[in-house]
């Protein structure tokens, strides 16, 4: 049975933003409540007023990476040393039985200082490199079926603190500020202790001031 607090959760749930915003009590509780009426009324079926509504969100309770925000500080001071590298190419390819045969044929001639990276999901498959090995890429997937490809993109690798796995929140953290600044994301590439994201070379600069500033914050 739908309640005054499920339907303000589900809300603020949908919008990340609203929720962190409100654990930092950096969100006057009052005009929240007018905002939601409407919405949390439709969802109940009758009029609710803005005083329950305010009780809910008093009583709210954040999810665990926004309880930790504290330990997330000290991770995000860890942040180990960050990369750029240019002039890349970005390839999708549709699996096939062929493909991984096809790939190390790729692997054997390219360059080993040259940028690469690659990731295997259910139905396609991506290559990240340099600009100079296209001619390799493309003659060596030249059976597979190319399904997109993009130039003009830019890596920016962070080295993570070790157990970076065990802190919840910290790929959020990541992807909040670059929602924040605007910067879309064309590829994430991540390890163990590495997390890579591609971006159009425009917006290389502003990328790498968002993940510069993560341990300001």
């Amino acid at each position: 049975m739908k309640t005054i607090a499920s339907c303000v959760e589900d809300i603020l749930i949908k919008q990340p933003f609203l929720e962190e915003a409100l654990f930092r009590q950096i969100i006057n509780f009052s005009a929240l409540s007018e905002e939601l009426q409407e919405p949390v009324s439709k969802m109940l079926g009758k009029p609710v007023k803005t005083g329950a509504i305010m009780m809910a969100l008093r009583r709210y309770a954040p999810p665990v990476h926004l309880r930790q925000s504290h330990q997330l500080k000290a991770i995000l001071k860890q942040l180990g040393d960050i990369t750029v590298r240019s002039n890349l190419i970005d390839y999708t390819f549709q699996n096939s039985d062929s493909l991984i045969e096809s790939h190390a044929k790729v692997i054997e001639n390219l360059d080993p200082k040259s940028f690469y990276g690659f990731s295997r999901g259910i139905y396609e498959s991506n290559i990240v490199v340099s600009s100079s090995e296209k001619r390799i890429v493309l003659e060596g997937f030249k059976s597979e079926k190319l399904i997109d490809s993009q130039d003009e993109l830019s890596a920016i690798s962070i080295r993570l603190p070790k157990n970076n796995q065990r802190i919840s929140g910290l790929y959020y953290q990541i992807f909040k500020r670059f929602a924040w600044e605007g910067i879309s994301l064309y590829e994430v590439i991540s390890t163990t202790n590495e997390f890579t994201v591609l971006v159009e070379s425009h917006l290389v600069d502003q990328a790498f001031s968002a993940i510069k500033n993560l341990n300001t914050q």
